[in-house]
């Protein structure tokens, strides 16, 4: 029975018994059905929210909520694992041709020809500028003549050398003769020398107006054009050839390394070098330690170091600044963590590990070694632990938390 079929039984019921109490029962009876009108009649007078029935009864109201607490802080969490870990220095460091030369003309003349294109590589022995070779010929051909001149007046001088010899024994001819005749022969022979080195010193001259390359690296800015008068003196050259493959990198590592470095170069293992970009993120080129300076920087207390890369795609160039990582040694079987897990406090480094009730627990930790991407973790955390990796700074002791599955990195 719904709320309206009990008032309307209730209005009857207070209705009959009103009649019943002032008239007889046979009476009420009779007018029962007049009760039963008027209270249709009050009925119809309630309003018309209880006639259709959408007051809602107590027990249908729902029941109130207890409030509820903030969701547990998202975190991302990255396990501590055994690995052998490189022990390298980072430092900054610029790119130097391995060699460079400024090609300069050796003899006075007029540049005939500019064999080379700017920005060209050349090889050793490539023709780079032409000087005019004739007053150079022209030296070279005067002294093949006096030296051929002096050559005959020797063969003379020998013949009659031979017939003072003769007539000396004979005594048809005077020992003085003789002598004087042999100092001819000796200073005949002298001459023939001196024309010999004056020829070779002319081919020379001659040679050096034929410049070539004297080592295999690209070309820079031509210096000098076709046409324009040179001189040895000039400290004006040619051009300036620079080596690139291989190259070099000069950069520091600290004093307290002189002696790691050393030892190992002595050993004659090689050290590894990596030659990236200046911001690090990049790597241009990878090659070795060549060798360390023969001194220390007491200004700055480092020790300047020389790296050799073979530089095939040609990633480094003369006067780059790169961030150079010279592996020293390696520490084998190491607990490494991601580093930026590893978080400053007051009272020194500490991590925060997650139990397997995904609770935060803060463990003080020593690192050894550490860079960008990895940490040495020598005690606090033990392999396989969950560290922390985003979301530290809203962690308390034993804060409950949640795991962003999706966000989770390896060590």
């Amino acid at each position: 029975m719904g709320f309206r079929g009990f008032f309307r039984l209730l209005i009857v019921v207070v209705v009959a018994g009103c009649l019943y109490s002032v008239y007889a029962p046979e009476t009420a009876e009779k007018l029962a059905p007049a009760a039963g009108a008027y209270a249709r009649k009050l009925h119809d007078l309630l309003p018309a929210a209880v006639r259709s029935g959408e007051t809602k009864t107590a027990a249908a109201a729902p029941e109130p909520q207890p409030p509820k607490g903030p969701p547990p802080p998202l975190v991302s969490v990255a396990e501590a694992r055994r690995a052998d870990y490189p022990v390298y220095l980072e430092s900054l460091g610029q790119a130097q041709a391995y060699n460079t030369v400024t090609v300069r003309t050796r003899v006075d003349g007029q540049v005939m020809k500019i064999a080379f294109v700017e920005g060209q590589i050349v090889r050793a022995g490539d023709l780079l500028a032409q000087i005019d070779p004739r007053p150079f010929q022209a030296t070279l051909d005067q002294a093949k003549a006096k030296k051929s001149q002096d050559e005959a007046n020797l063969a003379n001088a020998k013949l009659d050398q031979q017939r003072y010899s003769t007539l000396a024994k004979q005594s048809f001819a005077t020992q003085q003769q003789l002598d004087t005749q042999n100092a001819l022969v000796a200073q005949l022979t002298a001459a023939i020398a001196a024309d010999s080195a004056t020829i070779d010193a002319a081919e020379v001259q001659l040679a050096y107006t034929t410049i070539r390359a004297p080592i295999t690296g690209r070309t820079g800015f031509r210096l000098i054009d076709e046409g324009n008068m040179v001189a040895a003196t000039q400290q004006t050259g040619i051009v300036t050839i620079a080596q690139l493959q291989p190259i070099a990198v000069i950069f520091t590592a600290p004093e307290g390394e002189v002696t790691k470095i050393n030892a190992t170069l002595a050993a004659g293992a090689p050290l590894q070098v990596l030659a990236r970009d200046s911001s690090g993120e990049k790597t241009l080129a990878s090659g070795h330690l060549l060798l360390a300076d023969n001194q220390v920087d007491v200004a700055t207390g480092t020790i300047r170091l020389k790296a050799e890369f073979a530089n095939e795609d040609n990633a480094l160039w003369p006067g780059l600044a790169v961030s150079t990582r010279l592996t020293i040694g390696e520490v084998k079987d190491a607990v490494t963590v991601p580093t930026v897990a590893v978080q400053h406090g007051p009272n020194g480094l500490f991590v925060y590990v997650i139990d397997d009730k995904n609770r935060a627990a803060m463990r003080p930790v020593t690192v050894t070694h550490q860079n960008t991407e990895i940490a040495v973790v020598d005690k606090g955390v033990s392999a396989g632990d969950r560290v922390v990796t985003v979301g530290q700074y809203v962690l308390q002791p034993g804060t409950l938390v949640a795991i962003d599955t999706a966000a989770n990195t390896g060590s």
